[in-house]
Parts: C-alpha cells; structure tokens; sequence
C-alpha cells in the first residue's frame, strides 16, 4: 500500500495567492462564514463538532480549527466553476481524515445515525412511544430542552460518520484534510 493518497478540492481561487504567500493553506471561519452566508452559524457550529471529533482521528496542527474537504474520487470530485479552482493533491496517508458522507449529511440534518436496521426501527419506535413525530427539533430546535436523553443520543451518534463499512463507495467515502502544503499540489485546474 502507498504511503499518499490521491484527493481533490475546489476552493476559492484566492487559495492560490495564500499558497503562494505562505506555502500553506488552512482553513478558517471566515472562508466559511463568506461561502455560507446567512447560514454560516449553522455550519460552524456542526463543523466545531466535526473537527473536535476529527481531531481524535489525525493530530490537528495546533494553528488549524477547521478542515478541508476533499474528494477521493476524480469521477465524483466538485467540478470547477467561475472563481474556483480545483487542487490535485498527494496526501501522505497518515494526514487524512476519512468519514461517510451520507452519515455527514445525516449530522447536517440532525439526525440520529443508527448503527444497523435494528437500531433504526428501535429509536424510531422509541421517538413513535414518546410522541414525537419529527426528529429533527431534538437537537437544535424547540424540543431540544424537553428531551435532553434523546439529544445526547443522537449527538453520541454521529461518531459513526467516521465509521467506514466499504472502502470501495466512492461516492459516499470522503476525506478531510487540515492543511495544504504546497508541496502536495500535484495539478491546479484554474
């Protein structure tokens, strides 16, 4: 097995002139907060959550809180458009933060994440026993302060986003890194 992956990540083309300048990039809240605008409280708060559970995973540099989100996949990596470009990297494997992204966008949506079937059917006819016909308001909304028990238990179990089942599912399996070196840049499509 290699000691590097290959990955991909479509930033703001402004990435170039922070490379050049620094010979690194990392991430920060202002990226965040400029690409997702009037929701960016919304992200940070999941991405703060991400990154502490992240960090358990690969060593985070003390200077980095948040991560960059790659593609492992050439085929299903995010395309280039107007003000982007789109980095190639050689990542050592060891600096790579693997995760589900179906599970992540479970996570983005506050949902529990089951660990199988049987797990599923048993929180939902727990949810079905409690009353409770919508999930989403547990963790973030106006049921979060009524049902603390369940709150916890979906935020406990969205440490299975970094569960891996099949290494094969490039659509589904993404990767996160903290830093880019210029030294792992491979190609710049601009």
């Amino acid at each position: 097995m290699k000691d590097t992956v290959t990955l991909w990540t479509r930033q703001d083309k402004r990435i170039l002139e922070v490379l050049e300048s620094k010979g690194r990039f990392i991430m920060d809240s202002a990226h965040i907060e400029e690409k997702q605008m009037d929701i960016a409280q919304y992200y940070l708060k999941l991405y703060n959550w991400f990154s502490d559970r992240a960090s358990s995973h690969v060593e985070r540099p003390s200077d980095v809180k948040y991560p960059i989100w790659c593609s492992i996949s050439e085929e299903y990596m995010l395309r280039k458009t107007e003000d982007t470009v789109v980095l190639k990297l050689e990542v050592p494997r060891k600096n790579v933060i693997y995760f589900n992204g179906g599970r992540w966008d479970m996570v983005l949506n506050h949902m529990y994440i089951p660990r199988d079937e049987e797990d599923d059917r048993a929180f939902k006819l727990e949810l079905k026993n409690r009353g409770i016909n919508n999930s989403f308001t547990l963790v973030d909304g106006p049921n979060a302060n009524f049902y603390p028990d369940l709150k916890r238990k979906i935020i406990a179990s969205w440490d299975r986003v970094f569960e891996i089942e099949d290494w094969n599912d490039i659509f589904t399996l993404q990767a996160n890194i903290w830093e880019i070196p210029s030294k792992w840049i491979l190609e710049i499509e601009k």
